[in-house]
This record gives structure tokens, C-alpha cells and sequence, in this order.
């Protein structure tokens, strides 16, 4: 790669790891996430304020980056490169999250009640979420169990990590106490078992 000559030496470190890591070296990706996870977290956190999705967005923007790690190009600082995608997959969540805020207001303002009056928006989810729909519940159940099972075919290590963040819903904290783990390896091996979930899902043509 030809290095820009306006990089810093701290830049510059960071191009010799992502040659690494274009090469597949693990160690590379993990020093990589460990060095700029805090930065990362903290810049979603102040984009969308919630403790939870910005954990999960984090780990987002890096599993983003890394799968295209091969497309970086030393014109600019690799920072800069996974500032912008974490703030992109950002963006991305917001519009989403939005979409269905509006989905959901618009068709509730619509309903009415047997009298043919309009009936007031808290009152309409009101009686949503009262009132499951039967065929959403099954499809629920379905899912669940596809997730279980699917979880159970990883190996004893990734499958603990899964259990512990999104059945049992620990923190990143948490899980790294239980399985007597430093942090960086935990929120790096929890992306990998991401990707891993992903990839046999793909395979078997279904979707959570």
C-alpha cells in the first residue's frame, strides 16, 4: 500500500495492522477493535442515547469494517474510515427505528372503534398489545427455537457467549466476569460468533 504522507505515526501503526488483518491474522483484528472500541462506543452512544443499542452497533460497525477491510485505501487514516461506517450503520438504525415509529402511529391513528369513531392512539396500542395476534405469537415461537438451535451447533465457548448477551441479556461486563475473560476478548469473540451465526443462517436459507 502506498502510505499517505500526511499520516501520523499512530496512523501509520494502524496501516501495518490492517495489512495484517487483510491477511487474516486475528490478533490484528483484535488489537484494531481494542483500540478504537471505547472511541466508537462512546461516539454511537451520543448518537442514539441508549446504552443497549449502542453495545450492539459498536460491535456492528466493526464486523462491517472488517468484512470490507479489504476495500480500505490509504488515502486517509483508518480511523477515519471506521468513524465513518460506525456513523453510517448509525444512521441506518435511526431511519429504521423511525420507520417503524411512524408505521406504528400511523396505523393506530387510523383505527376505529365499533361505533365508527376514531380511537386515540394510546388507547389503539392499548388494545394491540392486549390482543396478540395468534399467527405472530407462533412465528415468535418459531423463531425462538430456530435461534436455540442454531445457537446449540456453535462451539461450547461461542454458544455461552450467545446465551449470556442475548438470552440471559448480561453486559459485556458481566459476561466478562462470568467467563473469567478480558473485555477485549469477550466483545471479539462475541462478533465472531455473530458472524458464525449469520454464515448458518445463510445456509440454511433462513431468516430471524
Amino acid at each position: 500500500m502506498e502510505v499517505n504522507s500526511n499520516f501520523s505515526e499512530k496512523a501509520k501503526e494502524d496501516l501495518e495492522l490492517v495489512e495484517k488483518a487483510q491477511q487474516g491474522n486475528q490478533a490484528a483484528f483484535s488489537t484494531l477493535m481494542n483500540k478504537y472500541y471505547d472511541s466508537i462506543y462512546f461516539m454511537v452512544l451520543k448518537m442514539v442515547s441508549n446504552q443497549s443499542d449502542a453495545e450492539d452497533l459498536t460491535i456492528e460497525a466493526f464486523g462491517k469494517a472488517f468484512r470490507k477491510i479489504s476495500q480500505y485505501s490509504p488515502s486517509f487514516a483508518f480511523s477515519t474510515w471506521l468513524f465513518r461506517i460506525a456513523s453510517n450503520n448509525c444512521i441506518d438504525h435511526m431511519r429504521k427505528k423511525k420507520a417503524i415509529q411512524i408505521s406504528i402511529l400511523s396505523s393506530s391513528a387510523e383505527t376505529e372503534d365499533i361505533y365508527g369513531e376514531a380511537i386515540s392512539e394510546d388507547a389503539s396500542l392499548a388494545i394491540q398489545s392486549d390482543l396478540p395476534d395468534p399467527e405472530e405469537a407462533l412465528i415468535k415461537d418459531q423463531k425462538r427455537i430456530l435461534m436455540r438451535e442454531v445457537v446449540d451447533s456453535l462451539k461450547p465457548r461461542y454458544k455461552q457467549l450467545v446465551k449470556l448477551r442475548y438470552f440471559d441479556e448480561y453486559s459485556y461486563e458481566e459476561i466478562a466476569e462470568e467467563m473469567e475473560l478480558p473485555l477485549g476478548t469477550v466483545k471479539a469473540q462475541l462478533y465472531r460468533a455473530r458472524e458464525l451465526l449469520m454464515g448458518i443462517l445463510e445456509k440454511r436459507g433462513e431468516k430471524l
